[in-house]
């Protein structure tokens, strides 16, 4: 009777020794839909960045566009006019730039800014936003 009961009770402790296939299965379930979760979570984030930063870089192209009609007297023929003195510039001495340090940057999706002069005191300018094609619904403006 006692050599029975010892041999049972080998029996349980060794199948106690390990996690079964259904409860690694599991727990695998869990830790993919967590990181499912986390993954979107971080993706809307950044897209949420990525436009913040585009309006934030608007904003700048603003101020500068500013300053350089108050010298010039016209809004700029392109971008480039912001740091370096444009050839075609009727009065070359009112230009006090450079209105942005260095170079015109990219947006956030690596695409250059979208600039169009309207008349000599009106403009355009956006980021052809996500999905990098100007013009369309996802465009980012002020």
């Amino acid at each position: 009777m006692r050599s029975s009961l010892r041999i049972s009770n080998r029996r349980q402790s060794t199948r106690r020794r390990g996690f079964t296939l259904m409860e690694v299965l599991l727990v695998l379930a869990i830790l993919v839909i967590l990181g499912s979760i986390v993954t979107v979570s971080v993706l809307k984030m950044q897209a949420t960045a990525f436009k913040d930063a585009a309006r934030t870089q608007l904003r700048s192209f603003e101020d500068a566009i500013k300053l350089y009609q108050l010298h010039v007297n016209q809004v700029p023929s392109n971008l480039d006019s912001l740091v370096e003195l444009p050839a075609d510039l009727p009065n070359q001495t009112k230009w006090q730039g450079p209105y942005i340090d260095k170079q015109i940057p990219l947006d956030p999706w690596d695409q250059p800014y979208q600039y169009e002069v309207i008349d000599d005191e009106r403009y355009n300018i956006f980021s052809a936003g996500p999905d990098r094609t100007p013009s369309t619904d996802d465009d980012i403006t002020l």
